[in-house]
């Protein structure tokens, strides 16, 4: 419900209930005029006065109930108020949680990637320690090899 149908409702009910009031001020004159006037009255005259006292009681009533209903549409409308900006609230919370967790998402993938790249350095480093260990190997070969041929020769 948009602002001008609130104006709308609202100005419909408060000339419903000046016309209330105002059938009720009359109804009362009526009353108190019939009382000063008439002290005997025929079964017509006090029909009308019966059915008028009893509209007045009806016109109370249903203004008390006008005033009910204005103040349950004002309750209404401030919750409705209410929900909506905790509902945009909400939305914005679930916005900032979605950004947070692509952020997350984004650093993750990120960090696996420097992973993978200090994985393929390591693995290039224990390569190269492999060839380096075999290198040493065969050079110790050779010189045991040397080595035992000196000895041979330097002995004999």
């Amino acid at each position: 419900m948009d602002m001008e149908e609130t104006g709308k409702g609202s100005e419909r009910w408060r000339t419903a209930i000046l016309n209330l009031s105002e059938m009720g001020t009359n109804l009362d004159s009526l009353q108190k005029l019939l009382m000063k006037k008439a002290v005997f009255v025929d079964e017509d005259t006090f029909s009308k006065a019966s059915l008028t006292s009893e509209q007045a009681r009806t016109i109370k009533a249903l203004e008390q109930r006008v005033e009910t209903l204005e103040r349950e549409l004002d309750a209404a409308i401030t919750a409705a108020a209410r929900s909506r900006l905790e509902k945009r609230q909400v939305e914005a919370a679930q916005r900032a949680a979605e950004l947070h967790a692509q952020d997350l998402t984004r650093e993750l993938e990120n960090t696996t990637k420097v992973f993978k790249l200090h994985m393929e350095e390591l693995r290039a480093k224990q390569e190269e320690i492999s060839k380096k260990n075999s290198d040493i190997k065969v050079l110790e070969a050779i010189i045991q090899t040397l080595g035992g041929k000196e000895r041979t020769t330097l002995v004999g």
